[in-house]
């Protein structure tokens, strides 16, 4: 049976817009649906690949609200061992790529686990989120900084989220100059749900799929250089970064985590914050 005849008598089917043509969100050009999946385990969406750079995306993500009922899927049980990992690799980038007496800013933080963890390590970061609710770093938000650019900003497994790339990351200018993210590259041509885990139909909030050549364009196009280990934790700046290689080896968690063993540490502000949080409920 056809799969579109029979996701017609679907009780959950929505209509969905019906797009004559449907241009890249990255480079423009023309793209094809090139397989339907169910989202949420009842809307059968279809998903659009850009035959140029490979960038997969979801158009008309209705069910969004739906999927962000909870702003961290009960599926991201990986999340604690992930930012225990990212601490190690954000703390051995900014010893090596920036100034580490700057202002920080972790952009979608979630929780705040990370900007706690890394505030520990002396890094003054502060957590933006529009979804989750600070529970690990609060009075460390973005309107705590004092300022509106920071040297750095991060933006871990957020970018597959995106439902306009190229408009956030925009946005994400306004902060820094340089946003560190991650985010899974399609492993093949022509992912599928059944070939790539990364789609996650099942959550229906991964709605922008990154192929290699697919941010080396929104790079290009938005005047930046991409600095990527070719997997999942990438670099767009506004300069040119050195020693490409060396930011290859820092994204792996184990070789950052002997850099910062050798290397001098800078000191924990949790002590300050200890003082300023106390001296917060005082009032």
């Amino acid at each position: 049976m056809d799969s579109r005849k029979k996701s017609k008598s679907s009780k959950y089917l929505r209509p969905f817009k019906i797009f004559n043509t449907l241009n890249c969100n990255i480079c423009q050009t023309t793209t094809r649906e090139v397989f339907r999946a169910k989202i949420l385990g009842k809307y059968e969406a279809p998903y659009f690949q850009c035959p140029k750079c490979g960038f997969l995306r979801l158009p008309d993500p209705f069910w969004l609200s739906e999927s962000y009922a909870s702003a961290i899927t009960a599926l991201d049980i990986g999340l604690l061992k992930r930012n225990l990992e990212l601490r190690e690799v954000v703390t051995a980038m900014v010893r090596t790529y920036f100034d580490g007496s700057g202002k920080f800013v972790d952009y979608g933080g979630g929780y705040g686990v990370l900007v706690r963890l890394l505030r520990d390590r002396g890094l003054d970061f502060y957590r933006q989120d529009i979804y989750a609710e600070n529970l690990f770093a609060k009075n460390f938000d973005l309107a705590d900084a004092g300022t509106s650019k920071f040297e750095l900003l991060t933006a871990f497994e957020v970018f597959e989220h995106l439902e306009n790339p190229m408009e956030e990351v925009e946005k994400m200018l306004l902060l820094s100059d340089n946003i560190l993210f991650s985010t899974e590259l399609q492993t093949s041509p022509d992912p599928t749900p059944e070939t790539w885990w990364y789609i996650l139909p099942e959550i229906g909030q991964h709605i922008s799929l990154f192929s290699r050549n697919s941010l080396e364009s929104l790079a290009k196009r938005m005047g930046l250089h991409l600095c990527t280990n070719g997997k999942n934790l990438h670099l767009l700046s506004r300069k040119k970064m050195a020693f490409p290689l060396l930011f290859r080896a820092l994204s792996y968690h184990q070789i950052a985590g002997l850099s910062n063993a050798v290397l001098p540490g800078r000191k924990s502000l949790l002590p300050r914050d200890f003082d300023f949080l106390k001296q917060q409920l005082k009032r």
